[in-house]
């Protein structure tokens, strides 16, 4: 395929806009938060944030890895870690309307826990200030070191993410050497062994238990092929995994991995139903989706229960898709705007109430020099280090 060859017309979209959209990004700027869904011009921006959805990247924007599809910046951050920021974004996002946001981060190969207790802390400052919002932590494997992925987990995010990114056999060539297809296998598994083993024991103790969800994605168009995308379905239902995202890859740079083939939307409309074959709550397939799309939807839509149509009927195989057909729809969409409505009226609750942030801006620490000349707060602890 051409280095530089025109994308089909599936992969057009039109240019974000609109009241919500204008006022987020705003008032993302206000606060020094920084999207991933602008960070990487995520062609969705505009339909999750007019929903209330948002993904926010944490532990800075270095890469301790260096994968062929990714545009994020790959280095050595050294163990540094602003201390300032599960507090700073916590009431940053508070005061927001939205419904549901998705906490990413880069790799962090050079934390003894890769980051996890950070990860952990912001979602429980979250949950703290905002009972109603709905967290999603899309998190790296930890190199395989499980304690840090229960350290998520037992904060309580409504959904664990992992990518796997790609199928089995190009993984090796696709993501840097110290990611592993198996590895981020068992990162899933454990994610949903420990949300089980954490619901049981809320049912034991008659506490409510909330539904928990994991999570992960696809990248289609990069060299696998679809026989090979229904392997890694498998491999990701057998892992526990309850919504899978398959979208179309698409390079970011001259530098990075190129296109193999733009798969057609008939393509991702026949994985989709396979995915839902195999046993997933939900699955988001087609060439825009993303990671993160549209989550709060997918996250509702999975937990609709599809028994609306009659058994073997057309409508009951749209349902599936659909989240239990045109009653269920509707219901996504009520279920939705109610959300939206309650998050609006806590973030206005939160925004008078809450003090003016005194922390300083997270921009300080992305600029820190050397220890000495570095913003109180920001920890390159030796004991912080991998060695």
């Amino acid at each position: 395929m051409a280095q530089f060859s025109p994308k089909p017309e599936w992969l057009k979209v039109r240019a974000p806009g609109g009241d919500t959209y204008h006022h987020l990004k705003e008032t993302f700027r206000k606060l020094d938060l920084h999207t991933v869904c602008e960070e990487a011009r995520c062609p969705n921006v505009g339909e999750c944030w007019r929903e209330g959805t948002a993904t926010v990247m944490l532990l800075g924007d270095v890469c301790t890895r260096g994968c062929r599809f990714c545009a994020v910046t790959t280095g050595d951050p050294r163990g540094a870690v602003d201390v300032r920021e599960p507090e700073h974004v916590a009431r940053a996002i508070a005061r927001l309307s939205l419904q549901y946001v998705v906490m990413t981060m880069v790799n962090r190969d050079d934390l003894l826990d890769g980051g996890a207790e950070h990860v952990a802390r912001t979602v429980r400052r979250l949950h703290a200030l905002r009972p109603d919002l709905l967290i999603e932590t899309l998190v790296g494997d930890f190199q395989g070191h499980m304690s840090g992925v229960d350290a998520v987990v037992d904060a309580g995010p409504d959904v664990f993410a992992h990518n796997v990114e790609v199928v089995r056999r190009i993984t090796r060539v696709i993501r840097d050497v110290r990611s592993s297809y198996d590895q981020s296998l068992a990162v899933l598994r454990r994610a949903k062994e420990r949300q089980r083993r954490l619901a049981a024991e809320a049912a034991e103790s008659g506490a409510p238990a909330p539904r928990r969800l994991t999570k992960s994605s696809i990248m289609v168009g990069i060299g696998e092929t679809d026989d090979e995308v229904l392997e890694a379905l498998r491999d990701l239902r057998d892992a526990g995994v309850d919504i899978v995202t398959i979208g179309q890859y698409l390079r970011p740079s001259p530098k990075h991995a190129p296109v193999q083939r733009f798969v057609v939307p008939e393509t991702f409309a026949a994985f989709e139903r396979a995915a839902l074959e195999m046993g997933f709550l939900y699955a988001a397939s087609a060439p825009l989706v993303r990671s993160s799309y549209k989550a709060a939807e997918v996250f509702v839509r999975s937990l609709i229960d599809r028994t609306d149509a009659a058994p073997g009927s057309a409508a009951a195989e749209a349902g599936a898709q659909a989240g239990g057909g045109p009653a269920g729809a509707a219901r996504v969409e009520a279920l939705l705007e109610e959300r939206l409505a309650v998050a609006r009226r806590e973030a206005a609750r939160l925004s008078a109430e809450l003090e003016p942030d005194e922390l300083p801006s997270l921009g300080d620490a992305a600029a820190a020099g050397p220890p000495a000349e570095r913003p109180r707060g920001l920890v390159p602890a030796a004991s912080l280090v991998r060695r």
